[in-house]
């Protein structure tokens, strides 16, 4: 397996500490904190780990504290509910004798029932899109070093955006974007671990659609952005090694807030699962931004 994505499946699986005590490491990826979708994929396998037969189809979090990602976290499970179809699990993730994130996730034996759904949008085949780390060199003459660093390391997954990175311009655009996902290598035949990586993902890059509308631009700096909560459902089987179309929006912010939806879709058109997100938003006056 390719060596970045067998390290990011190492750090999706944890120590058992005691029967329903975890421990899990963690990557700084180049952000002062704990990137939110690892603490979702390791609290997602902490709550699997006391479960048989059954898959998620739903989880509710809440991000309470800053991660230090110096330090390892502990996942405390509480069997909830093992009712005859569902079962539920209460996570809290622990860091420095604090709780740091907690986790509501539902879990459901398979079974027939109505189907329908929307509509994959329509837009470019990934085949048909460069890879973020592709970004051509005289596009990054002019980006600030840490921008350049982000958009060309090398990741765990292909991610293919369809809406052209902007990398300079303030210009606002709509609060819309679109971004092909794929695992690098194969994964094992495991639905539980596709769920934990897609869960991993959905953090990826989802409330940064909220400042689209506004031009706002990082590397301007005086941007303070930080998850509150996520919530994600799971309606059909997938595999996080072949494509998925993430279509992000959102449709609003307010108090210093902005909220976020977002949709999996493979290549068929079937939608794989949602996800939901808000997220602190706070921009500073340029006369109070940090030199």
């Amino acid at each position: 397996m390719n060596p970045l994505l067998a390290d990011l499946v190492s750090l999706l699986e944890l120590e058992r500490l005691e029967d329903r005590i975890f421990r899990g490491q963690s990557r700084d990826i180049g952000s002062r904190r704990v990137f939110g979708g690892q603490v979702l994929g390791q609290a997602l396998t902490a709550a699997y780990h006391t479960i048989e037969g059954r898959l998620a189809h739903s989880l509710h979090a809440y991000f309470l504290r800053p991660g230090d990602v110096k330090a390892p976290i502990v996942y405390d499970v509480d069997v909830a509910r093992d009712g005859s179809s569902f079962s539920n699990r209460r996570v809290v993730a622990i860091q420095h004798g604090r709780p740091i994130f907690n986790m509501a996730a539902s879990f459901q034996i398979p079974e027939a029932g109505l189907e329908h759904q929307a509509a994959i949008p329509d837009v470019p085949r990934p085949e048909d899109l460069h890879d973020m780390s592709e970004t051509p060199e005289p596009l990054l003459e002019n980006v600030p070093e840490k921008m350049r660093r982000y958009l060309t390391r090398k990741r765990p997954f292909e991610v293919r955006p369809v809406e052209p990175v902007n990398l300079l311009s303030l210009e606002p655009s709509e609060p819309v974007r679109h971004v092909w996902l794929r695992a690098v290598d194969k994964l094992p035949d495991a639905p539980e671990l596709h769920q934990n990586l897609l869960a991993y993902m959905s953090d990826f890059q989802l409330i940064g659609t909220v400042t689209l509308p506004h031009g706002i631009h990082f590397s301007e700096g005086g941007v303070q952005m930080a998850s509150l909560d996520h919530a994600m459902w799971f309606h059909r089987p997938f595999r996080v090694d072949e494509w998925l179309l993430y279509s992000m929006e959102s449709p609003s912010a307010a108090s210093a807030r902005g909220l976020a939806l977002g949709q999996f879709y493979d290549t068929d058109g079937r939608l794989v699962a949602s996800t939901a997100q808000e997220g602190l938003v706070r921009i500073w006056p340029r006369n109070k931004r940090r030199k």
